[in-house]
């Protein structure tokens, strides 16, 4: 970790279906933080559905949307913020987390996504897909160059929410120890 790092929140990244929300509501009541998910403040501030802003707007003005979102948060501290799938996939969101946050990326099979996120209508990248688990396996090699720009990487697989917000909340603590 660099001293010029200022790292005062947790900012969880990964593709869905990962835990990032699960765990975050746990580390953030654990370290007795506030907890912010990026998706919901996109949510209220457009005053529709992420699905709603796909259909009618396209990916494009939600990225927009989130990268505004994700700069606002720069203010933050004590904070764990759960991010959208997405997000690193914008260099100047990785960027501007890694500015105040420990970045963590939660990690798992494509199957152990799909089996997580199967039958959630909430999911727009795999409405009206044949292949879900396909286009999950094509979305995540995509992404997985930003993923692993992360500065703690962590499986979610066989560990349950409580084993990794606990490894999670240690990897934060030793970050900041190295700070002081």
């Amino acid at each position: 970790m660099s001293n010029a790092r200022n790292i005062s929140n947790i900012a969880l990244i990964g593709f869905m279906g990962t835990g990032k929300s699960s765990v975050g509501h746990l580390l953030a009541e654990q370290l007795r933080f506030g907890f912010v998910d990026t998706d919901e403040l996109i949510v209220n501030a457009a005053g529709k559905s992420i699905a709603d802003i796909f259909a009618q707007q396209g990916e494009a003005v939600f990225r927009a949307l989130e990268h505004e979102i994700i700069k606002g948060l720069a203010s933050r501290t004590r904070s764990v913020i759960s991010t959208g799938g997405g997000v690193p996939v914008n260099p100047d969101n990785l960027a501007s987390l890694k500015s105040h946050s420990l970045v963590v990326c939660l990690w798992a099979s494509p199957e152990k996504i799909w089996e997580n996120v199967r039958g959630q209508s909430h999911r727009p990248l795999l409405l009206n897909t044949p292949d879900p688990l396909a286009k999950i396996r094509e979305l995540l090699a995509a992404r997985a160059p930003f993923y692993k720009q992360a500065d703690v990487l962590v499986n979610t697989e066989w560990r349950s929410v409580r084993e990794v917000a606990q490894q999670v909340a240690h990897q934060f603590q030793s970050a900041r120890a190295t700070q002081k």
